[in-house]
């Protein structure tokens, strides 16, 4: 036992180093520099000034907006998972992959070929033309961001909630359609509470970077749409001003900490959950 134990701990050697370098002392420059002044002494004026109107109107566009992408996400993932449950083999297991695309793909890249879509001379604009319709303007507004945080993100929901529907034992979806459920309520009674798991991983997974996303909102906001994320960056690169930068991130860890504890308050609730037809 001890010798398993020692084992144990040798292998988690390597875990505890990363976490110290990436993880612990990331938070522990954002804590001193969030809760001191000019002159290194202890002051919560940046944390004031993060608390001012301007700041949390940018914090509270970027939440909608994460939000809204979430929602997007979770309404287009769960059929899709639905559809691949029920072609596991051959084409389903294609379209799967094809879904994970983004994954495999610089953010960076197709975020840019998102701006040439969506631009005014863009793919989009030229296709209403040869139709005859009237140009739409979508680069640089809160729809395009949005469009922008779907295509990346989306995946993130697809995996947890495909895993968690899998999982579902297709005999008790039988069973409920022996007792006489149809099938919105074998979805409802069913379906919804056994996969509700993966769903909440699958929206935290997608709206805390979503949140936190800068590069999405500066290509296809081009600046005129600030999020959160776009500040932070601005006084860390631009205005050197690590302490309001810190402070600013401290408010964000805020929320990124409850939707964490909302995660796993749910997923232990979602053990205990029974299933009723």
């Amino acid at each position: 036992m001890n010798k398993k134990k020692t084992m144990q701990r040798f292998f988690a050697i390597p875990f505890g180093l990363w976490a110290t370098l990436f993880i612990v002392l990331p938070l522990l420059f954002v804590l001193w520099h969030g809760l001191s002044g000019e002159g290194g002494s202890f002051s919560l004026g940046a944390l004031q000034t993060a608390l001012e109107p301007e700041y949390m109107q940018a914090l509270g566009l970027s939440m909608e907006l994460a939000l809204i992408s979430t929602v997007i996400c979770l309404l287009l993932a769960y059929p899709l998972c639905l559809i691949l449950k029920e072609r596991q083999q051959g084409k389903g297991a294609l379209s799967f992959l094809l879904f994970l695309l983004p994954l495999w793909m610089n953010s960076l890249l197709t975020t840019m070929a998102w701006q040439t879509i969506l631009e005014r001379h863009g793919i989009i604009n030229m296709l209403l033309a040869a139709m005859g319709l009237p140009a739409v303007n979508l680069i640089n507004t809160p729809v395009a961001i949005v469009i922008g945080m779907v295509y990346n993100f989306l995946p993130y929901m697809v995996l947890p909630l495909y895993v968690a529907i899998t999982r579902i034992d297709h005999n008790i979806i039988e069973a409920a359609w022996d007792l006489g459920a149809n099938r919105w309520q074998t979805f409802r009674h069913v379906m919804l509470p056994l996969s509700l798991p993966g769903i909440v991983s699958g929206c935290t997974m997608v709206f805390i970077p979503a949140l936190t996303t800068f590069v999405i909102s500066a290509l296809l906001g081009g600046n005129k749409v600030l999020l959160v994320g776009n500040i932070i960056e601005q006084e860390f690169t631009a205005a050197y001003d690590w302490q309001l930068g810190s402070a600013l991130s401290m408010v964000l860890m805020v929320f990124i900490i409850l939707n964490i504890l909302l995660e796993a308050f749910s997923e232990r609730e979602g053990r205990g959950r029974k299933v009723k037809v």
